[in-house]
């Protein structure tokens, strides 16, 4: 068996990437709503401490499901595509590599283009949860919104389209080096995990690998290495998390460079460090993300495993069961 799995098919990847984003997002917001809190120009506690930990949650339950689906559509398309140039198959059906990108360049480059296509959903919900999370405009999903909608008048459609997608620039400068760092380590700690089922026959928990050749890692595996992948990759990007969370909260435009200059200059006033503002919330965001990786990588996992284990019955001839 090689050690690389195949792409799930789309179906596979749409509604496993729906139901991971939803269930991640869903169990860990307070998390994130105190690391918004953390983050803010005003203040944890101005911008509502420990109370209200769910406001913002109704952008979260629309717009999470699409946005999740979005990247692993895309991810997973991505990646088998860049996989089939990169290999060739002889008369006997096995696959011989041939010159092309390595796996981690793959990779990398998938889950790019999977953040930027999810991106299209997750900027205006960011920028809507993020309003309400720090209690601005009356500190709900459908207030954030209408405040923007409300504005057509002043600024025009264009205007409002343009305070949607606020931060869709930095968003995305943060999301592409996070995602880089996430996804190859999570491939390859998987890779290692297949590799090790090989020598071993039986996963890191102990599961048998006996007449499962063609399955990728277990759910708790991925989830395991999702969580380490995700926490490691939290951590450097959290300076570019917080440039996100200022330009959505901030009540006019502001550009990336003079929003640099203004963080480290109060830092510096206020704590007499300008570096230490720009890792505000790490904890918390940490944490989230270590957790959520878990959860969400898990999660996807679980189901693709479950979609593929149904396929190779059905065409077995066996029973049906996920």
């Amino acid at each position: 068996m090689a050690s690389q799995s195949s792409p799930p098919p789309f179906q596979t990847a749409l509604l496993a990437g729906a139901l991971a984003g939803t269930t991640v997002d869903l169990s860990l917001f307070p998390l994130d709503t105190l690391k918004t809190r953390l983050q803010s120009a005003q203040g944890f506690f101005a911008s509502g401490g420990f109370r209200g930990i769910y406001r913002g949650v109704g952008s979260c339950v629309i717009g999470s499901a699409p946005g999740a689906a979005f990247f692993f559509v895309t991810y997973e398309t991505t990646k088998g595509f860049l996989s089939m140039t990169g290999s060739t198959t002889t008369h006997t059906g096995d696959t011989k590599g041939k010159k092309g990108l390595s796996p981690g360049v793959q990779h990398g480059i998938a889950a790019s283009l999977g953040e930027i296509a999810a991106c299209a959903v997750r900027v205006p919900t960011e920028v809507i949860k993020q309003r309400a999370q720090a209690g601005q405009h009356g500190g709900s999903s459908l207030s954030s919104l209408l405040h923007i909608l409300h504005q057509r008048s002043t600024i025009g459609l264009t205007g409002v389209w343009r305070e949607l997608y606020r931060g869709w620039g930095i968003t995305v400068m943060r999301e592409v080096p996070f995602t880089v760092l996430q996804f190859p380590l999570w491939e390859s700690l998987k890779k290692w995990g297949r590799e090790r089922r090989q020598r071993t026959g039986r996963g890191l928990f102990g599961d048998s690998a006996t007449g499962r050749d063609d399955k990728d890692v277990s759910a708790p595996e991925s989830a395991l290495y999702g969580s380490l992948a995700g926490g490691f990759a939290a951590a450097l990007t959290t300076p570019l998390d917080v440039l996100k969370t200022r330009i959505m909260l901030s009540e006019r435009r502001e550009g990336v460079v003079s929003l640099i200059k203004t963080i480290w200059r109060d830092g510096k006033t206020k704590t007499g460090s300008g570096i230490r503002p720009f890792f505000s919330g790490i904890g918390p965001r940490v944490m989230w993300i270590s957790i959520g990786g878990a959860i969400f990588l898990g999660s996807y996992q679980s189901v693709v495993n479950a979609f593929e284990g149904t396929t190779r019955k059905k065409s077995s001839g066996g029973e049906l069961s996920l």
